[in-house]
């Protein structure tokens, strides 16, 4: 019976910028604030981060009722709908937004588009918080697309002005086709003036593009709830590759690896380099003895804390923003 020989790890995988930052305001308060911190919806989705996060003092909640008056409160790296925000601030919460500034921009550019007029298609899965977030932008004229099927029965109040969002972490390609049947139904669509399917979604599917054929399964490190590592494992299949998606490696099966001589491994988003160290030794113990990473995209993208959390490392004082001087008039 053959076993695993060799490991191929998918390069870029696991956290992105929008994944890291978003924790880091959930650690940050709690060092500040002390426990307990709110965080509406999961801040991630991946169970890992979530528990570990619940047991450090935050409490994850999904109506703003269960938050008590003056605490402090974080909306999850999915963003939130203007309702939810206007109640938060309703309330008295003190707020810190860990919305990923990709989701964020989505929600400038539906914003200022409404405005001018315009109505939307929304191409996402519903249910899920971001395409909740972004559609909560405005009460009306945003119509939510799941498939091709779905774009026959739009029913915009005009066509003259209309444009169409995306969910960042959709996969590029079923974007496209969703797009294509938009653009053929309603052929002056206005188009984002970037893919807003965000450049992380995009590289780990790239990724995973060159990875697949160079192996006989894939194993997705994720969660159930996470569209962005579900899509990875999508991609793997279409590509003619087995693919499993695991929450940990207690999740793996022998059997998926009996006959197989190299596994491809990558880790969505949200899941943590420590998930996939822990399903890297499961596999050894299986019988694999070499693990190699390809070479793949650096990822160096930062995005900056909210002001607030700013905290230096060499003193742990919070760091004071400093206002810009200003010197006599005509200067």
């Amino acid at each position: 019976m053959q076993t695993p020989q060799e490991i191929l790890l998918a390069e870029p995988r696991g956290f992105c910028a929008g994944v890291d930052r978003a924790i880091e305001i959930v650690e940050r308060a709690l060092q500040k604030f002390g426990r307990p911190i709110y965080v509406r919806h999961e801040i991630v989705h991946n169970t890992y981060v979530v528990n570990d996060l619940k047991e450090k003092g935050a409490i994850f909640i999904e109506d703003l009722a269960d938050v008590p008056p003056g605490a402090t409160l974080i909306f999850s790296a999915h963003g939130v709908s203007k309702a939810v925000q206007e109640e938060a601030v309703a309330r008295g919460f003190s707020i810190f937004d860990a919305t990923c500034p990709l989701v964020s921009k989505v929600h400038v550019e539906v914003a200022k588009l409404a405005k001018e007029g315009y109505e939307f298609i929304m191409i996402g899965h519903k249910g899920h918080p971001e395409v909740e977030g972004t559609m909560g932008q405005l009460d009306h004229g945003i119509h939510l697309v799941e498939d091709v099927e779905d774009v026959a029965h739009v029913q915009p109040r005009q066509t003259a002005k209309l444009a169409v969002v995306t969910q960042t972490t959709l996969s590029v390609d079923d974007a496209a086709e969703i797009s294509a049947a938009v653009r053929a139904r309603f052929p002056q669509v206005r188009e984002p003036k970037h893919q807003d399917i965000c450049y992380a979604t995009q590289n780990r599917q790239d990724a995973v593009k060159v990875l697949s054929p160079q192996v006989d399964v894939v194993i997705v490190v994720g969660s159930p709830t996470s569209s962005n590592s579900n899509r990875l494992r999508e991609l793997a299949a279409k590509l003619g590759t087995t693919a499993y998606m695991v929450d940990s490696a207690e999740e793996l099966q022998a059997e998926w690896f009996t006959g197989v001589a190299r596994v491809g491994l990558t880790a969505g988003a949200s899941a943590p380099e420590i998930l996939v160290k822990q399903v890297i030794d499961r596999i050894k113990a299986l019988g694999a003895v070499s693990v190699r990473t390809m070479s793949g995209i650096e990822e160096t993208i930062k995005f900056p804390l909210p002001k607030g959390l700013k905290i230096d490392a060499a003193t742990g004082f919070e760091i004071q923003e400093r206002q810009p001087e200003t010197g006599p008039a005509g200067h």
